[in-house]
């Protein structure tokens, strides 16, 4: 997957990990991106940027972005939200659910089929926190291994057809969302270039940090990546 001459879709485009993600996709020399935004303006000037108002919680407007999108190549599900709880918030857990996994799905399922025709990819930025709960915060460690869960199944639903979905670890980075961790943290821009770089090496599981990337080999070597490409065989042929 070679960035160059690419239309990509990132959605929570307008600050931290997207909004690196946007830069770094032109730099490679991505023909277009358009980028998805619930609120506010975009910084990026860049005449191949086309922002699309996107909350990936709201049917209507994926709809309305689906609509404005005549071909796409790759999709970045980036969007998300963290807070911190204590498990006794339902509405506090829904709303990490909605985003974090609800709205992967919706964004994803909306433009598969723009992705079948490209033969393209689906990005989803997941957490550390998908493999093991950080209980700071919870909900979001508990819709991120749905989201994880989610991206393996939807790995191996749409193999046949071409689209290739990748899951991507990431470990802390300094964005708003971690302010409040006292640890070291890769910065958005040395991130989005892991992301970008696992993708171009067509990675299943990309850990694009230097957090993420100390667990990359047990992972890939782990019982649960074994797991996974053992159940792929109960699949029947969807071609």
């Amino acid at each position: 997957m070679n960035i160059q001459n690419k239309t990509i879709l990132i959605t929570g485009a307008n600050r931290g990990i997207g909004r690196a993600l946007v830069s770094e996709a032109l730099k490679r020399g991505a023909k277009t991106v358009y980028a998805g935004i619930r609120t506010g303006a975009l910084e990026n000037t860049d005449p191949r940027v086309t922002p699309l108002t996107l909350d990936v919680t709201n049917a209507a407007q994926i709809h309305a972005a689906v609509e404005g999108v005549e071909s796409l190549d790759i999709l970045i599900n980036n969007a998300g939200v963290a807070q911190y709880d204590d498990l006794t918030d339902r509405v506090a857990l829904e709303q990490s659910l909605a985003v974090n996994f609800f709205g992967m799905h919706g964004v994803s399922q909306a433009f598969l089929p723009l992705l079948r025709r490209s033969r393209g990819a689906i990005v989803n930025n997941l957490s550390l926190v998908a493999l093991a709960p950080l209980p700071l915060i919870p909900g979001y460690s508990i819709s991120k291994a749905a989201a994880a869960n989610m991206t393996q199944s939807l790995r191996a639903l749409v193999a046949a057809q071409g689209v290739t979905v990748h899951a991507v670890f990431l470990g802390p980075v300094d964005t708003d969302m971690n302010r409040g961790f006292d640890i070291p943290k890769a910065s958005p821009a040395s991130a989005a270039q892991g992301i970008f770089d696992g993708l171009e090496r067509d990675e299943e599981d990309i850990f694009p940090d230097p957090a993420s990337s100390s667990v990359a080999e047990g992972w890939r070597m782990g019982v649960a990546k074994a797991l996974e490409r053992q159940f792929v065989a109960f699949l029947p042929d969807r071609r």
